[in-house]
């Protein structure tokens, strides 16, 4: 098992990556002094997969989870869904060492982070994320939080785990479609910071599709120590942690404007990592080179690299964007492949529609 740790201070934690490392998900968790009592808080499709090995794990180490599901979709991480987690979890008698165990993809991570979060203001949370995306981004970071009808991601906080435990076994039940999204999280990750990783993934996008689990562990395991390092430096997102946002601002605001239903998060992410690669390459920041292999790599792992909407409805979406500063948008533009900036688009409509 693979152990990268977020080094925080008094918020530090570590995140475990393996194989078939759920069973013990438990005994990591006695060093938090946590109560007899908790939540696990789960999904109809993951639950019935793994959940018993999770509370089976816990029952060892003398905690009792109540399994608490939610129904599966993005429409679902919202204030209604949060609310009603927290009229079944007020019975349950809790204290505040008690911990809310997140069993999920991203959509639970963050739904549950947000209930951890706020919850007698704050109880112990344990992330298990079982999807690709969740265990290279949302997991990791501290960033917890529901969506509003307009914008993604526009209520929340940030509130570290106390550990994250990526088993990539998880990762075999996925369907491939949801598989594909998590690489374009990972894709990112070279781009804005590795170069040596991004041609790497060139070279080893078949094995990890594949399902090699080496490449796989790699992969994951490359990515949150990024991702990690990034967190380091800017916890609350007040400066450089913007260059984790690379592809999300058109990324954000295409879920939005496509109703958060006909694409997935990591789709969007994929389209909007190529506009704003060739927003750079427009700008001269870039050569041609970097739009090219980053739409190549994306089309080799079966992710979709352009527009599905007209422009101007993703501007209209952009105008929600948590980033947006003195009414401009800003970008996270490539320099060359491991390096970024962030840079303001003055008109951003004009921006899109010239790359149609």
């Amino acid at each position: 098992m693979e152990t990268v740790t977020v080094s925080l201070g008094d918020r530090s934690y570590p995140i475990y990556i393996g194989a078939e490392v759920l069973p013990e998900v438990g005994g990591l968790s006695r060093s938090f002094s946590l109560s007899g009592r908790g939540v696990l808080i789960t999904n109809p499709v993951v639950g019935p997969l793994y959940s018993q090995r999770v509370l089976s794990s816990f029952e060892q180490t003398g905690i009792a989870l109540t399994p608490l599901e939610v129904p599966d979709g993005e429409e679902f991480k919202s204030l209604q869904a949060a609310a009603a987690l927290y009229d079944r979890i007020l019975p349950l008698g809790l204290d505040r060492r008690s911990p809310i165990v997140a069993l999920g993809g991203g959509v639970i991570g963050d739904l549950a982070g947000f209930v951890a979060a706020t919850f007698m203001r704050g109880l112990p949370l344990i992330q298990i994320p079982t999807s690709l995306l969740a265990q290279v981004d949302s997991s990791v970071g501290g960033k917890v939080g529901v969506n509003l009808p307009q914008a993604k991601n526009m209520v929340g906080a940030f509130y570290q785990p106390c550990l994250v435990l990526s088993d990539v076994r998880c990762l075999r039940t996925l369907p491939p479609r949801e598989f594909r999204a998590g690489l374009a999280e990972i894709v990112k990750y070279g781009v804005i910071a590795d170069k040596a990783f991004f041609e790497w993934l060139e070279a080893n996008a078949a094995a990890i599709l594949s399902g090699d689990q080496g490449a796989v562990i790699h992969s994951v395991e490359t990515s949150c120590r990024i991702k990690a390092a990034v967190v380091e430096r800017d916890e609350r997102d007040e400066g450089m942690r913007a260059v984790l946002n690379f592809g999300h601002t058109v990324g954000h605001a295409l879920e939005a404007a496509t109703g958060y239903s006909e694409l997935s998060h990591g789709e969007a992410i994929a389209i909007g990592m190529v506009v704003a690669a060739r927003i750079s390459c427009q700008m001269g920041l870039c050569s041609e080179e970097v739009p090219f292999r980053l739409e190549r790599l994306l089309q080799q792992i079966g992710l979709p690299t352009g527009l599905p909407v007209d422009p101007e409805n993703i501007v209209n979406a952009m105008g929600y964007d948590k980033k947006l500063r003195d009414n401009m948008n800003y970008f996270v533009l490539t320099k060359d492949l491991g390096a970024v900036t962030v840079a303001p688009i003055l008109d951003p409509l004009q921006a899109l529609q010239s790359l149609r």
